[in-house]
């Protein structure tokens, strides 16, 4: 399904997600589709939820009021994950972006998706790794916020090639997701299909996450692998393969 078509309903959790992340989270989400939902949940008697009331009204982002009747936020909670499953019910949209960094997201995550609809995660570092891993792709929103405004220190800086190869786990995902696409002759493997692979095995995989912007030059920059670009149509397309020793 082309992304313009892809209708999503966006759920923020005002508790658990910082205001300054706003535009670079809508801008994230615009690469999956359209919002044509977008509400966030929370107490907004509350002077803690101040940063956020500047922005809602400038992004479209329709408050929900939830009063917390007990200490803690599990009210909210609540709200959220009933107004998803009506939303489920509904069957108006094809995907979901859950933004928050609580576990408590888990169950509604792989609910939606046993309903074949998407989900995108989108949480705070911290966030516990049951959530991460029920929804088919999880972006960390430290990433987001070095887009915009006044966090820029805070995205992460490219990591040496010494660095990439020393983190085993990084090295096994890209070797094995090259290996289960390539062509069985050249050993050549697309990237986008790589893309694919990584994202299916390793929902909060982000290449922003070792400070490289694109897959492309995370791959490059690890030197492990040879690329080739390669006209296909009308685009170009590049293509890896472990390299090889030279003799």
């Amino acid at each position: 399904m082309a992304h313009d078509t892809t209708k999503l309903a966006v759920l923020i959790d005002a508790d658990n997600a910082r205001p300054a992340i706003v535009e670079g989270l809508l801008a994230e989400i615009a690469k999956y589709g359209t919002a044509h939902v977008k509400r966030i949940y929370g107490d907004w008697t509350k002077p803690d939820l101040n940063g956020w009331k500047e922005v809602l009204l400038r992004h479209s982002i329709q408050p929900i009021q939830q009063f917390r009747y007990t200490v803690g936020k599990n009210a909210t909670d609540s709200a959220m994950i009933i107004d998803a499953m009506d939303l489920l019910y509904a069957e108006r949209f094809d995907g979901f972006c859950i933004v928050s960094s609580d576990s408590d997201f888990t169950r509604l995550a792989s609910r939606i998706r046993e309903s074949g609809r998407i989900v995108y995660g989108f949480g705070e570092k911290k966030t516990p790794e049951p959530f991460r891993t029920a929804c088919d792709k999880f972006i960390y929103t430290e990433v987001l916020a070095g887009i915009t405004e006044t966090e820029a220190a805070a995205a992460p800086k490219p990591r040496s090639p010494k660095e990439l190869r020393g983190d085993t786990r990084l090295v096994n995902l890209l070797r094995n997701a090259i290996e289960a696409t390539s062509d069985d002759d050249t050993g050549w493997a697309q990237l986008a299909r790589i893309g694919q692979i990584i994202s299916k095995q390793s929902p909060d995989f982000d290449s922003r996450n070792y400070g490289y912007a694109k897959l492309s030059g995370l791959i490059k920059g690890i030197g492990l692998f040879d690329t080739e670009e390669r006209q296909i149509g009308n685009g170009k397309h590049l293509y890896v393969r472990p390299r090889t020793a030279k003799k």
